[in-house]
């Protein structure tokens, strides 16, 4: 259906998922230490802990990016979830999804979390359209957090 390719992360494109995150993160809040923390090295704080990260690759551009982030034996929180804006439109961001649900099965998750902001309305609908459902937030961890949404595998 599309002709977008998934990558796995590999040390070499750890420039590519700081610099799609960073973007629209700035673009709408604030990095805030943690961002920095996943973002400029995610080896250490996200792969090592059991977590993972995909990419969307049109042609040979990096054009999107999410990841996976171990909170507990069979559950994970789906994070940093970016699309480059020239890419954006193209059903990227649902595709990444899509790909990033089957990796969290294939990795034994039951239940995928994510949290994220009133503020990104597409967002929001793209979640719904993979079966994410509100749930009650407990959102201390992150600033800009204002909806708690899940789905069970």
């Amino acid at each position: 259906m599309n002709h977008f390719q998934i990558l796995d992360y590999r040390p070499d494109l750890q420039h590519h998922f700081e610099r799609i995150n960073k973007q629209w993160i700035n673009e709408f809040f604030e990095l805030e230490e943690f961002d920095k923390l996943q973002l400029e090295n995610p080896d250490a704080n996200i792969i090592s802990k059991g977590g993972a990260i995909i990419f969307a690759q049109d042609n040979s551009q990096i054009i999107g990016a999410v990841a996976l982030s171990k909170v507990e034996e069979g559950v994970y929180e789906m994070i940093k979830m970016g699309v480059s804006p020239e890419a954006r439109g193209k059903k990227i961001g649902l595709f990444l999804g899509q790909q990033i649900l089957e990796k969290a099965k294939a990795m034994g998750a039951h239940k995928v979390i994510l949290y994220s902001n009133t503020k990104l309305g597409p967002a929001l609908s793209l979640y719904r359209k993979l079966g994410f459902r509100e749930a009650t937030k407990e959102c201390g961890k992150y600033g800009r957090c204002d909806v708690k949404m899940e789905i069970e595998l």
